[in-house]
């Protein structure tokens, strides 16, 4: 529940980026997360101290509007505490408030745009935390072409089944996951030489 929470805050700051003035670097309290924007992307690192041991949660969100208007964020997330890279590759989840999007736990979605295509399996989240969201089944493989096609592309195109969804610019996408490697401890070659 606290990692949703986190998500969904950051998914909120990463529609700030895209709505209002964001600063670069910010220096909150002790307790609080870290923020760094990169272009359009905006990073968080969270540290989680539980006086046995420490854990961090690195997100990386960016805002966009898909087609038919409606704001959404588009989240990568990895702990500390789960596998890293290149064993596993931060979680990708869309939340946007399209309800006519299909829903579902094996959704065919495509990803890239017209030179790079990545295909793979998405599924729907009910909106307990505040929108509905769609998060990208974590295949090693799959996650990492993912994210390769998203270090290549200007904007990455998102369809669902036969609907296209999104347009997503990434800019600034290839030092938000460096800075996630950075701050969590894992090798960006392979994603972001």
């Amino acid at each position: 529940m606290m990692r949703n929470f986190r998500i969904a805050l950051l998914g909120a700051v990463g529609w700030l980026a895209v709505c209002g003035p964001v600063s670069t670097q910010t220096q909150p309290a002790p307790d609080m997360p870290v923020t760094s924007t990169f272009g359009r992307w905006t990073t968080m690192v969270d540290t989680l101290d539980t006086g046995q041991d420490a854990h961090k949660t690195c997100a990386a969100s960016t805002a966009f509007f898909d087609a038919s208007g409606n704001s959404g964020t588009l989240t990568l997330s990895i702990s500390t505490g789960d596998a890293l890279p290149p064993d596993a590759y931060p979680t990708i989840m869309l939340t946007v408030d399209n309800k006519q999007l299909p829903t579902g736990k094996k959704i065919a979605a495509t990803f890239g745009d017209p030179g790079v295509k990545v295909s793979a399996t998405v599924y729907s989240n009910d909106a307990g935390i505040g929108r509905p969201s769609w998060t990208v089944d974590n295949q090693a493989k799959t996650s990492l072409a993912l994210m390769r096609a998203m270090r290549q592309v200007v904007s990455l195109d998102v369809t669902f089944g036969k609907q296209a969804f999104a347009s997503i610019p990434m800019d600034g996408f290839t030092k938000a996951y460096r800075n996630l490697g950075t701050s969590c401890g894992f090798p960006t070659k392979d994603v972001a030489p």
